[in-house]
């Protein structure tokens, strides 16, 4: 029986060759969309869990400096900032033979050296060194290695220098030995979730994609298996027969998929997910994931091919006996009415998000969507019939209204994903838009610099005059210097009133802000010399969302206060080009811990977590459309072999070639045009109520961006544009010279 079911699957003319090459190319697709998804989750993993030598926590180096049997190393681990990209930087100085050295590196860098990570030594290369390689002192002793970094973009520094510079610098650490722990990223958890979806997103369309390439002409294949058991064949032997059909062709495509995906392999390490590229090795399958796609598709295969013939299986003369499926009733929309229903009323309740209905009222919409989409899809089909007067629409739409179960199955994998990546669209811009919009844009270009830390209220008065004078030096800047108060130690907060101010800023310099607030005028029309608030917390705000609740900082109740003699706990400076603000980051680097960040870039560094979340959702919404689109060209084939004699005999009757061409290209544009709009309308309902309950100050509801209606627009018109390779295959089939059937 299995060299019988061979014989008849390569042996049964024309036809039988056509729909195996189309089981072939659906099932290659989808496995190459597969692997390419399972390259980039695999690199992803393994850069997740490299050693983490930049969490490498030591002791206080106290003392140090009287041990003269003292080993290991000191270190300084900070970040940097330069054209909105971050610098990893460790200044290391050794006390003695047995310094720790961090993975890349055969040895670390001596005082008066340093090694950088390729990227960055192109880009000092390239860079003007007052305003980049300034900020590292010494020579360039060498490359760091792929061990010690995430991606081949990773912009990565260490610089050598002595004990004493190191033991000065704030947050210094004496360390033994190099952390081999992963690093805890909360981010992390986002990027696990985001492929947890692409796997739900795509592998529904994929098994979507093989169940219809392998019940292809599924009711030709039923004639003929049930004649074969009109003539002596066992279930079990027509069960032979079917599964070998199927498996041959989906093992077939599985073969070409693999070949497939080493072509785009290169094009796939360029993906940048996360926001960097991966390293080039580590975007590939397993071994075991290879071994599990080449048996497991093959499986799936048959095992829809076995599903199909479940009518021959009961009896010889079941396939005779076709009765007219019942229509899918009004009560499908109910699931996904009462989700969208949720979101709009009880999930947010007080403003907040009830985590519980929440997850419920998503799972309502998600089923909703593939409950509503049969019913919907009748409907707008009997409303093209009732409309038009087009022959070929009529055809399309009775066709479509007689089974749209059937219709629609071949667009259902798809709904899920472009509604996930439709709410996360429309979530990301606008949380986005709002964090550059604080203050309304006016605090965009303030570069804040912070000095004080725990223990420290910031630099001393006469270095913090020193550095005053070095910043308004520079033509074009302006500077608001923000001061400790030596007394906030002995002033507790009062529960019942207004917290501490425990800073100090001059009005003439605040002068220069005005969103910051304005000094109190008095009686006499005088205003004071400077006023009391807490200003600095803007400086270390993390999150600029947070910001605009604190605006403005002075006003009538300002308390008045003086500057003088106060230790210089941060300072804020504008400038408009964008050379002197890297200089100023240079020059404010030998006074901080912290990289001198502007608002704009804090901003930027929170919206970048967003935005590759976004880019996995839309990566998903194109792939899944990829896979879609196979399954579409597979079906719409797949019909015109089963259609082969009425379609046939439409054309020896008169009806034109270009009408049989449209009557299929809507039948499989219909259901995706649907599909995709059922599915971004709901992606749309369920953002608007999440962004209203974020009660942004500064932003308003923000379109997708350009990205979006890319991959959404152009996955459709390229689904559209595929289906149409099919009408050749209908122009050959239909011709009336060949009008000879079974």
């Amino acid at each position: 029986m299995i060299r019988l079911g061979l014989r008849l699957s390569l042996s049964s003319g024309r036809e039988a060759a056509a729909r195996l090459a189309l089981i072939v190319a659906g099932v290659a697709a989808g496995v190459a969309v597969l692997l390419a998804t399972l390259s980039l989750f695999n690199a992803f993993l393994a850069t997740d869990g490299r050693a983490c030598w930049e969490c490498t926590n030591g002791s206080a180096p106290s003392g140090w400096a009287l041990d003269a049997t003292a080993d290991g190393a000191l270190w300084n681990y900070h970040e940097d900032f330069y054209g909105g990209r971050t610098i990893k930087r460790l200044d290391a100085a050794a006390l003695g033979a047995r310094a720790p050295v961090i993975p890349g590196l055969s040895r670390m860098p001596g005082p008066g050296q340093y090694y950088a990570s390729p990227a960055l030594a192109a880009l000092l290369d390239s860079a003007p060194p007052e305003e980049l390689a300034a900020r590292f002192p010494g020579t360039r002793a060498g490359l760091i290695g792929d061990a010690a970094l995430s991606g081949p973009d990773e912009l990565v520094v260490v610089v050598g220098r002595t004990p004493d510079q190191v033991a000065a610098m704030p947050g210094a650490r004496q360390v033994d030995t190099v952390s081999t722990m992963p690093a805890v990223d909360e981010s992390a958890d986002v990027y696990r979730f985001g492929f947890g979806l692409a796997a739900v997103g795509l592998i529904v369309p994929l098994l979507v994609l093989v169940g219809t390439a392998t019940r292809l002409a599924a009711a030709r294949r039923e004639t003929r298996f049930a004649a074969i058991r009109l003539v002596g064949a066992t279930t079990r032997q027509v069960n032979v027969l079917a599964a070998v059909d199927a498996a041959l062709g989906a093992l077939t495509g599985t073969l070409a998929g693999f070949a497939i995906f080493q072509l785009v392999r290169p094009a796939v390490t360029g993906v940048r997910i996360t926001g960097a590229r991966f390293f080039p090795e580590l975007v590939a399958p397993h071994l075991w994931q290879y071994a599990a796609v080449l048996g497991g598709v093959p499986v799936v295969a048959a095992c829809a091919a076995l599903w199909s013939l479940r009518r021959v299986r009961i009896s010889p003369l079941g396939v005779a006996r076709k009765t007219a499926a019942s229509p899918p009733r009004a009560w499908r929309v109910i699931p996904l009415l009462a989700g969208l229903g949720m979101f709009l009323g009880p999930v947010y309740r007080n403003g907040k998000p009830d985590d519980l209905l929440a997850v419920a009222a998503l799972a309502l919409v998600m089923v909703g969507l593939m409950l509503a989409g049969p019913w919907l899809t009748m409907v707008a089909a009997r409303l093209a019939a009732r409309l038009t007067r087009g022959g070929a629409t009529l055809l399309a739409a009775r066709r479509l209204a007689a089974d749209p179960k059937t219709a629609f199955r071949s667009v259902s994998g798809l709904v899920l994903a472009v509604f996930i990546g439709t709410t996360i669209a429309a979530l990301v811009p606008t949380v986005v838009a709002g964090q550059q919009k604080v203050a309304g844009g006016t605090l965009n270009d303030v570069l804040g610099a912070r000095f004080s830390r725990p223990g420290v209220s910031g630099l001393s008065p006469r270095a913090g005059t020193e550095l005053l004078a070095r910043l308004r030096a520079r033509p074009g800047v302006d500077v608001l210097p923000i001061y400790a108060r030596a007394d906030m130690e002995v002033v507790p907060p009062r529960p019942d009133g207004p917290p501490p101010a425990p800073y100090v800023v001059e009005c003439a310099d605040l002068a220069r802000f005005p969103v910051l607030g304005r000094c109190p005028v008095n009686i006499d029309g005088r205003g004071a010399r400077a006023v009391a608030g807490n200003f600095a917390r803007i400086v270390g705000a993390d999150n600029p969302l947070t910001v605009d609740r604190l605006l403005p900082l002075a006003g009538p109740a300002s308390p008045p206060a003086s500057a003088d003699g106060l230790d210089l706990a941060a300072v804020m400076i504008t400038t408009r080009d964008p050379a002197t603000l890297e200089r100023l980051r240079t020059l404010l680097a030998g006074y901080t811990v912290e990289a001198p960040m502007t608002f704009a870039e804090v901003a930027q560094v929170r919206a970048d977590l967003y935005t590759r979340a976004e880019n996995v959702a839309l990566a998903m919404v194109g792939l899944t459309l990829v896979a879609g689109a196979c399954g579409l060209v597979v079906a719409a084939g797949g019909g015109l072999v089963e259609r082969r004699q009425p379609f046939t005999l439409l054309r020896l009757a008169g009806t034109p070639t270009r009408t049989l061409a449209a009557v299929v290209l809507l039948e499989s544009a219909l259901p995706l045009v649907l599909a995709a709009a059922l599915a971004a309308g709901a992606g749309f309902g369920v953002a608007e109520p999440l962004i209203d309950a974020l009660a942004m100050k500064s932003a308003s509801f923000a379109m997708p961006g350009p990205v979006y209606f890319a991959s959404l627009g152009g996955g459709l018109a390229a689904s559209l544009l595929v289906i149409l390779t099919t009408l050749p295959l209908l122009r050959r089939m239909t011709t009336p010279d060949n009008a000879r059937f079974e």
